[in-house]
């Protein structure tokens, strides 16, 4: 179901390129569920295959987003709320602003480009690698509050199983 309302809030926010809310999303998996999180995102890429066609462009989908999960990880569990907003913002916007830059090696290797032709790629991407950080900078002010609504949420279910 996460990887599935990853995908429906990509659809739902195709009206704004490089806008969404796919690494805000990828934190808060990855801060309620940790090691788990990897099945949402890979559903959300699968589906995103699925429903786009698995092409070229498909491909970085299955490192970029795991990426975005390492730093995640990496970063301390019980940050206190003040220093976990602007933190988590300044992760997820990075990740969109370097969009483009990890996207970038696997194009070069699918595309035969050299090292120039890579460099020239990125810098041809930037203004959209720029949307898409800021994109999801703003995004990233709602990682805290999904997080602890997800944790109530599968604290809540867990609790009903019993």
């Amino acid at each position: 179901m996460l990887g599935a309302l990853m995908y429906a809030s990509k659809v739902l926010m195709e009206w704004a390129p490089n806008v969404h809310f796919l690494g805000a999303l990828t934190m808060v998996y990855t801060l309620v569920y940790r090691w788990k999180a990897l099945y949402p995102i890979y559903t959300y890429v699968l589906l995103n295959g699925l429903f786009a066609g698995f092409s070229a462009w498909w491909l970085p989908y299955l490192y970029i987003w795991t990426v975005l999960w390492g730093v995640t990880m990496l970063l301390p569990r019980h940050m206190p709320k003040k220093a976990a907003v602007p933190v988590y913002m300044l992760v997820c916007g990075l990740h969109g602003l370097a969009f483009g830059t990890l996207y970038a090696p696997a194009q070069a290797l699918m595309f035969g480009l050299n090292f120039k032709g890579m460099v020239a790629w990125i810098i041809a991407g930037l203004p959209w690698d720029l949307v898409h950080g800021l994109g999801n900078l703003a995004a990233g002010v709602l990682i805290v509050p999904l997080t602890a609504l997800l944790k109530r949420a599968d604290k809540a279910s867990r609790q009903a199983k019993l």
